[in-house]
């Protein structure tokens, strides 16, 4: 982790005035409706929170209208159970040449499925699953998580890889989509995210990074690394946590919302 830099950052005053109060406008019931949030919030067993966290952030990108009306398509298409669906192995029947989200395809979902379907055939949830390989006990959680997903995903399919499904350049990416995921997941606040996963501390999450929170942590002084990867969102990270190291996530909060009226971003 960058550190060094991340220590020599020192936010100023006025700058975490803006994000506080940006953090505070943001997570709101408000804020629900027009987000992939909503389509976890549906469900009450945590199988279908899981799973559908996790579809829902897998196609997490462009404009965020356009996310919303398709993740409600992708849900729609597995009844609304997402875990009966998965376990019911009806997504075979699916014509994989189908598009869901850009360049997602049932192909893709169906790829992603036949990796839960082996996780949930031998653990109650993703949450035990993750806790068993002591995922919590890692430095990066979500980068733990997301090299045995891969390789549980991997498995399934007969160890071919699918870079639509979860990002391959494990070591330097900066994982997006699973940061989100596990903020929804493990963030307990009682606003937005669920907070259903116990066993990691939301003081282990990362910021969620695109290109948006890039620039605007960029023109804020928050991170001076270029590239929007792996070692970018350490460093803004570790700058986030000086202000809250209890809770550093809740600042993607404020980060996505300072100036996102202008930029019609997904989130």
């Amino acid at each position: 982790m960058n550190s060094t830099i991340s220590q020599s950052i020192e936010v100023p005053g006025d700058v975490r005035e803006l994000l506080d109060s940006e953090a505070q406008r943001i997570n709101s019931p408000a804020f629900i409706d027009a987000d992939p949030v909503q389509f976890p919030r549906r469900y009450s067993s945590l199988p279908d929170i899981e799973i559908a966290s996790l579809l829902s952030a897998t196609i997490a990108w462009g404009n965020r209208t356009m996310i919303c009306r398709d993740c409600d398509r992708m849900l729609s298409m597995m009844d609304s159970s997402p875990y009966a669906y998965v376990m019911d192995g009806a997504y075979e029947s699916l014509d994989p040449d189908r598009n869901i989200h850009r360049t997602f395809f049932n192909r893709n979902l169906q790829y992603y499925m036949r990796g839960l379907h082996s996780i949930y055939k031998r653990y109650g949830s993703l949450a035990d699953w993750a806790r068993d390989l002591k995922v919590q006990d890692s430095e990066a959680p979500a980068w733990e998580f997301t090299r045995h997903l891969l390789a549980a995903l991997a498995e399934a399919n007969g160890g071919a890889p699918d870079s639509r499904c979860l990002p391959q350049n494990i070591d330097k990416t900066a994982l997006k989509r699973i940061n989100m995921a596990l903020r929804w997941l493990v963030r307990d606040d009682g606003i937005v995210d669920l907070g259903v996963w116990s066993f990691m501390k939301p003081s282990q999450l990362f910021i969620p990074l695109d290109v948006h929170v890039g620039n605007v942590s960029r023109s804020l002084g928050l991170l001076t690394r270029r590239q929007d990867d792996r070692r970018a969102v350490e460093e803004l990270t570790a700058v986030m946590r000086t202000l809250r190291p209890e809770d550093p996530a809740i600042y993607d909060y404020a980060l996505f919302g300072i100036g996102i009226e202008s930029k019609n971003a997904s989130k």
